[in-house]
């Protein structure tokens, strides 16, 4: 009897801890164009806290319907402003919670091996020549954010019809850059920072800021979290500590770093 009773007390102290271990931590959903520089920035916040943060990137459409259906996360960064109005309209995050944090440019590239160089990127430039009729790579342009951008570049510059037959569509935009860097397109295009970390691709044009929305990473904490972390890790993001990180990486720090 007494064995059980040890027993029983064991398991109900395990059981006490274990939440508050799981505390310790934040889990934060982001845009997977984030990857390098978030990485960085999160080891930065946990060597400054002792807070570990668990981060799971994926096409931003993709993490905000894992959220909707349940998927535990405390935050959520999304690649532009549209997904992040469709978690505020389904309350799948905080809105007063909500920042825009970061921005960024839609670029052209090619591998880094290519006879392309500079090109200048502007209303009915010949996108389909300069692909050598291969194929040109974007994120899905029907939901991923740098899919929706290029799409909108394309359109403004009046060469969607033509550039449309020709695209090899991918799942976010790291897969879309990787298509890219192994020669299996021509050219791609992604955004300035997933360029900057790819030592198989070369920047050969930039699109017109005016060509598409501006390219907007807002952060917010998710609707069901409880975590007391998470307001913390939110702060350290708009820190001059963070805003060194994203800008080493080539991210625009949009809003007023807090102290």
């Amino acid at each position: 009897m007494l064995r059980k009773i040890t027993i029983a007390a064991a398991l109900l102290t395990v059981a006490l801890i274990q939440p508050a271990a799981a505390q310790q931590q934040v889990t934060v959903f982001a845009a997977a164009s984030m990857r390098n520089a978030l990485d960085d920035a999160n080891a930065a916040f946990s060597n400054a806290t002792g807070i570990k943060v668990v981060a799971s990137y994926a096409a931003t459409s993709a993490l905000v319907k894992q959220i909707e259906q349940g998927a535990p996360a405390d935050a959520f960064i999304s690649a532009d402003l549209k997904w992040m109005d469709y978690a505020v309209t389904h309350k799948l995050v905080k809105p007063d919670t909500r920042v825009n944090l970061l921005g960024n440019r839609l670029v052209l590239v090619a591998a880094k091996d290519s006879k392309l160089d500079h090109v200048d990127i502007k209303n009915g430039f010949d996108i389909v020549k300069l692909s050598g009729g291969g194929r040109i790579a974007t994120a899905d342009v029907r939901a991923v954010p740098a899919g929706l951008y290029a799409k909108a570049a394309l359109t403004s510059l009046g060469v969607w019809t033509v550039a449309e037959p020709k695209l090899a569509q991918a799942e976010n935009v790291r897969a879309a850059l990787a298509y890219v860097a192994r020669g299996e397109t021509a050219i791609g295009i992604v955004y300035e920072t997933d360029a900057k970390v790819e030592p198989g691709v070369k920047i050969i044009g930039v699109f017109p800021e005016s060509s598409h929305p501006p390219v907007t990473y807002p952060v917010a904490a998710t609707a069901e979290t409880k975590n007391p972390h998470v307001a913390r890790y939110l702060t350290f993001l708009r820190t001059p500590a963070a805003k060194a990180i994203f800008e080493k990486y080539g991210f625009s720090f949009i809003i007023k770093p807090v102290s």
